[in-house]
């Protein structure tokens, strides 16, 4: 099956140069045709928790490596846009390697038409700072999505309306290093909307409609999340506010109204840089009644970013036993030079509704706390090295969540991740 993956790729390969052959016969109109590959390995080691491709092995070895070729070929007024990747994979299980995914992380067509830019295909998205829509981009399969975008862009505002589906997929290799294959819609509607001042306010806001096929049944519930971000800056400070609302029906049916908040103060010194803020992720009370929720879901963003390196808590609800999440956080930076720069976050973690223990009694909820040491080097431009260190240490109510194998020892993930990355082709040609 895998060999037949391949011959389509091939095929889609041979079509997209015949394209840009033809093109290039018919007209004089200026023209470019980028070709970058990047090779980015990485090893990861895990213990006393469970991280996906991980479930069961501890302490947990392995490692995995990104093979991509990007092209990009463009005309005065359209471009195609191709990222064909292969995820390999060595592990415990697999001394010899094999192939997690062969994969179009995107592979879009986009042009202009008016005032608007039109996108089709297969396009990572990456909207205001990530929380709701990201491209994943730790991530070695990242993340991307299927639809139509329509831009609008001027000086100080962006617009970009979305209609996103899934299908099925193939399924010759993991589902896990699939760029798709976790966004759960049938189909999504959006609005992106952004203001920026040029000087110290910016203004953020999305408004999604997703269309959610029932755990149970063919039923398909429809689910909207609402919100925005506002930003100030003023010299050296740095001020956000982010909060979304979100009601209708959950994939079980439930009739849903929950809710997220995001304060952060960010201080920019010469020599580091300090964030300090929380993130409240609404829950499930016990008094409420059981064809109602209040559990927020994060969407199609990162949870790394905000809620810890290690992603002790990245399916909501799931991850949180349904009760919520509060996190407090502070993250330093330190610039060394231009080239190395130094990271530490840490975070605690609560429960905002307490988990319920073995004799029926509410358990605390304090989950416990996190930390994360970065380090990120970059010696040439096509060169990033980057080394991580966490560690999570837990509470006793983390025994009824389904991450810590052993609530009373530390939990620790380590990896070392080098991203080689160059031009291999920039080809020109202009008008007469």
């Amino acid at each position: 099956m895998a060999i037949k993956t391949l011959i389509k790729i091939n095929h889609l390969l041979l079509f997209f140069v015949i394209l840009q052959l033809n093109a290039q016969q018919k007209d004089s109109l200026s023209r470019q045709f980028l070709m970058d590959i990047e090779i980015r390995p990485r090893a990861e080691f895990t213990s006393n928790y469970i991280l996906a491709p991980n479930d069961s092995i501890d302490p947990y070895f392995y490692i995995t490596q990104r093979n991509r070729i990007s092209m990009h070929y463009a005309r005065e007024n359209w471009l195609i846009k191709s990222d064909l990747q292969e995820i390999h994979l060595w592990d415990q299980n697999n001394k010899a390697s094999k192939v997690g995914s062969i994969n179009f992380y995107q592979l879009f067509f986009e042009t202009k038409f008016k005032s608007f830019n039109f996108r089709l295909g297969r396009q990572s998205i990456l909207l205001d700072n990530g929380r709701l829509f990201s491209d994943a981009p730790w991530a070695q399969q990242g993340r991307s999505h299927e639809g139509i975008r329509f831009m609008k862009y001027s000086n100080h505002i962006s617009n970009d309306f979305f209609f996103l589906f899934t299908r099925n997929y193939n399924d010759e290799f993991e589902t896990f290093y699939s760029p798709v294959a976790s966004n759960r819609y049938k189909y999504l509607l959006m609005n992106n909307f952004h203001y920026n001042s040029d000087k110290y306010f910016s203004f953020n806001s999305m408004n999604i409609v997703d269309f959610l096929k029932s755990t149970t049944s063919d039923e398909m519930y429809t689910r909207a999340t609402t919100g925005g971000r506002i930003e100030f800056k003023r010299k050296q400070w740095y001020y956000t506010l982010n909060s979304y609302l979100q009601f209708g029906k959950n994939p079980k049916g439930q009739k849903l109204f929950a809710y997220y908040l995001q304060p952060e103060i960010r201080l920019t010194l010469q020599k580091s840089i300090w964030r300090l803020g929380a993130e409240i992720i609404s829950g499930s009370r016990s008094s409420l009644a059981t064809n109602e929720s209040g559990d927020f879901d994060v969407l199609y963003g990162v949870t790394w970013k905000f809620n810890g390196n290690m992603n002790v808590f990245t399916r909501f609800p799931t991850d949180v036993g349904g009760k919520g999440l509060v996190n407090p956080y502070l993250f330093t930076t330190i610039p060394i030079n231009t080239k190395l720069s130094l990271r530490s976050d840490f975070h605690l973690f609560y429960n905002q509704y307490p988990l319920i223990n073995n004799l029926g009694e509410p358990a605390s909820n304090f989950l416990g706390f996190e930390n994360d040491f970065s380090i990120k080097y970059i010696p040439i431009k096509q060169l990033e090295i980057n080394y991580a260190f966490s560690f999570y240490k837990s509470t006793d109510s983390m025994k009824y969540l389904p991450k810590i194998q052993d609530e009373n020892k530390l939990a620790l993930w380590s990896y070392l991740m080098i991203s080689y990355s160059f031009n291999a082709v920039n080809a020109k040609r202009f008008k007469n």
